[in-house]
């Protein structure tokens, strides 16, 4: 969509959370889960900010990399523009300093397999605990 309809449906109020990152509009569109699912968000710190505001009861997943290096390997590794990869690098330590204040688990992903397995663990977690009856 172009910019102007972007915020357009960002005066609507038709994102669950949105962005803007290098002069680019990411946004994610109020989900309409059935009854009963999950709703998985991968999306950047600015965007869980507001979710968590608006959701208070949020689950926030904050996945790190190993290292900054690590992390410009792997924008670079994905074919990210120069001025990109400089503007994650530079602006990480903010997003990583908000994503702690408002993370409920922290993951530091050097291992894709058990990161993985830690997030399933978190959101089965999750789920028992919905299940069982409330206390009072």
């Amino acid at each position: 969509m172009s910019r102007d309809e972007f915020e357009a449906a960002i005066a609507a109020g038709e994102f669950f959370e949105w962005a803007e990152f290098l002069n680019n509009l990411y946004g994610t569109p109020k989900p309409v889960p059935p009854k009963g699912a999950d709703v998985l968000l991968e999306i950047e710190v600015q965007g869980a900010l507001q979710v968590k505001t608006a959701h208070p009861e949020a689950t926030v997943i904050l996945l790190l990399p190993p290292s900054l290096e690590e992390l410009e390997l792997r924008l670079r590794g994905r074919g990210d523009s120069e001025e990109h990869v400089n503007s994650r690098l530079t602006s990480s330590a903010g997003e990583t300093a908000l994503g702690y204040d408002i993370a409920s688990h922290v993951i530091v992903n050097d291992d894709l397999e058990a990161s993985i397995s830690q997030i399933q663990a978190i959101i089965e977690g999750l789920r028992r605990d919905r299940r069982r009856p409330a206390k009072g």
